[in-house]
C-alpha cells in the first residue's frame, strides 16, 4: 500500500501522535490529571516546546485544560475520551519497543 492511499484519517492519527514530544506527553498524562510542571519535570522538553504542544494536543482534542478558580491559579491537564483511546496504542507501542528496540547509545537507559 502506497502512503498516497493511505486513509486521510490514518495519515493524520499518526501524524498527532508521532509529532516530536506528542506521545510522551499523552503517556505521560496516562498517569491521571497533572500540572504543567510535572509533565516538564517528567519530560527532557523545554517549557514552550511543552505549552505549544499541550495547545495543540487540547486544539486536538486529545486533552483538556483545566483552570481551577483558587489563587493562585491552577491548572491541570487530562486526557479526553479521545485521548484515554489511545492507550492501548501506546501501551501496545511500550511492549513491542521492550522486545525489539535496541539501544545504540550507552547512555541511553532501558526502563
Amino acid at each position: 500500500m502506497s502512503l498516497s492511499s493511505l486513509c486521510p484519517k490514518f495519515e493524520k492519527g499518526m501524524k498527532m501522535i508521532s509529532q516530536r514530544w506528542n506521545g510522551l506527553i499523552i503517556y505521560q498524562l496516562l498517569n491521571g490529571p497533572q500540572r504543567f510542571c510535572h509533565i516538564e519535570s517528567s519530560l527532557p522538553i523545554s517549557g514552550r516546546l511543552l505549552s505549544e504542544r499541550l495547545k495543540e494536543l487540547e486544539h486536538e482534542g486529545i486533552i483538556h485544560r483545566h483552570v481551577y478558580p483558587e489563587t493562585p491559579v491552577r491548572i491541570e491537564y487530562s486526557l479526553t475520551e479521545k485521548g484515554q483511546a489511545l492507550e492501548s496504542v501506546l501501551k501496545g507501542m511500550e511492549t513491542w519497543s521492550h522486545e525489539w528496540v535496541k539501544l545504540d547509545d550507552p547512555k541511553e537507559k532501558e526502563s
